[in-house]
């Protein structure tokens, strides 16, 4: 690993075939690379941070497009290992009237992943690392490596950060609320969707009860992405902020928008920000990202973000 590396990215690069019209009538596919973290990642690297990204990779024709796109990306790859599973994909097409996902995520490489994927001198050397519920949904081994790593962050005063990002496409609310209560000990930040996480795994829907509960549980940082109010809250050290979205007049497409604020803030907060600047910071880049259609495709690039934030 490239001893510039500060920031570590625990998931699963998917491959993304995008059709322009619907499902049924559409004759071509483009593909891309996508997934969660790897947004997170993506935005993280184009901000200016340096990123190792952590993953598993199938050895099944699309590794070399994996891995050289993270690299174009300026991610470090140092750290993925390559097996003989298949990688996940997921199928998305968009038209004015609707959207449609298709996911094929059982037995990928990724869920091949095991504590052997990383170790302590390597997170020692770090500022800070992340990973989501989706991660840990994959197997045994990966819900695994989260704990230990995020375990080892703590113990080497290294920051973690996390984000539940439940969907009820592939993922059991007992057993992401579950896979959160084993870390939560050793995470020192978390981004919470209002809606999907706080409301659905937590049964809480009072921006004060959900920030109490995670300060009570020990969560240094709390942030709360909240459509209803359009805008999100920060909760720091028992004060609470709140931002509002950027620009949402000029939104087309809010594909993976919260994976890139996730992004933004990270780079932002291990950057000299404090977490109320580092959510006006990141702010700006979701909204950015919001403007132009593709999750990853979409993703600023820190020149066009500092010609949105004042001096």
């Amino acid at each position: 690993m490239d001893s510039k590396v500060d920031i570590a990215v625990i998931g699963e690069c998917l491959i993304e075939l995008s059709a322009n019209g619907t499902l049924a009538d559409t004759s071509t596919l483009n593909k891309y690379f996508g997934g969660d973290t790897v947004t997170t990642a993506v935005t993280i690297a184009r901000l200016g941070g340096n990123v190792t990204y952590i993953t598993n990779v199938g050895n099944d024709g699309f590794s070399e497009f994996i891995l050289s796109s993270l690299q174009k990306e300026n991610i470090d790859t140092s750290l993925i290992k390559t097996n003989e599973e298949q990688n996940g994909m997921y199928i998305v097409s968009k038209t004015r009237d609707k959207k449609e996902v298709l996911y094929y995520k059982r037995k990928t490489a990724a869920s091949k992943l095991s504590i052997d994927d990383i170790n302590e001198e390597c997170i020692k050397n770090l500022k800070l690392i992340y990973s989501t519920g989706v991660v840990q949904s994959l197997s045994a081994g990966a819900r695994e490596l989260i704990r230990e790593s995020f375990k080892l962050a703590k113990q080497n005063d290294v920051l973690t950060a996390y984000d539940p990002n439940y969907t009820s496409c592939f993922m059991n609310s007992a057993d992401t609320k579950a896979c959160f209560e084993e870390i939560v000990d050793y995470t020192d930040i978390i981004f919470l969707s209002l809606k999907n996480d706080a409301s659905k795994l937590y049964e809480v829907d009072s921006i004060d009860k959900v920030m109490k509960y995670f300060w009570d549980k020990g969560v240094r940082i709390v942030v709360i992405k909240s459509h209803i109010d359009s805008g999100y809250y920060t909760g720091y050290k028992g004060e609470i902020n709140f931002t509002e979205f950027y620009n949402t007049s000029k939104a087309i497409d809010t594909t993976a928008s919260g994976d890139v604020f996730n992004g933004g803030f990270l780079y932002a907060l291990t950057n000299g920000y404090t977490p109320k600047e580092a959510t006006k910071y990141a702010s700006v880049v979701s909204g950015l990202q919001t403007q132009n259609y593709g999750a990853i495709q979409a993703i600023p690039y820190k020149d066009a973000v500092k010609e949105q934030i004042p001096v």
